[in-house]
């Protein structure tokens, strides 16, 4: 494996931590609170995870392209939208970092009416973050595929 199969993993990554969340989602709905647990802290690793192999993957395409990201170009008509997509992506990704801190710190702590309150907003906006990093990797790499060109 090298670095150019880092955006698969990364959206498989995006795709496994959605599914950890509905699955913790559920459980917590349906008093399963260890199932729930179990599940987040999955979710919070494959997060972690992506994390890692997002910086890795981000760095490595400065070091070999002199960018550190592939820009969407074509179509030029789908752009706008494209970038819309990954602006609240990239909004959310930075704020969910602090919020999931604080929900798991809330958990960890064993103060579940803190938990609850703070994990209503953390939920949906994790959950938006990883299926548009889904989406924006569909977009980028499969649907309109972008040429990487080095920079000289």
């Amino acid at each position: 494996m090298t670095y150019t199969d880092l955006p698969l993993v990364n959206a498989c990554l995006n795709a496994t931590c959605t599914v950890l969340l509905v699955l913790g989602w559920g459980h917590i709905r349906a008093g399963r609170k260890e199932a729930h647990r179990n599940s987040m802290i999955a979710a919070l690793c494959t997060s972690a995870a992506f994390l890692a192999c997002y910086l890795y993957y981000h760095w490595k395409m400065q070091q070999v392209h002199g960018a550190a990201h592939t820009k969407f170009v074509d179509p030029a008509w789908f752009r706008p939208i494209y970038l819309t997509i990954l602006l609240t992506h990239l909004v959310g990704a930075i704020a969910i970092v602090p919020l999931v801190l604080m929900t798991v710190s809330r958990a960890a702590k064993e103060n579940f009416p803190a938990h609850k309150t703070i994990a209503r907003w953390t939920l949906p906006i994790w959950l938006y973050v990883s299926v548009t990093g889904v989406v924006i990797y569909l977009l980028l790499y499969q649907v309109f595929p972008q040429v990487k060109v080095s920079v000289q």
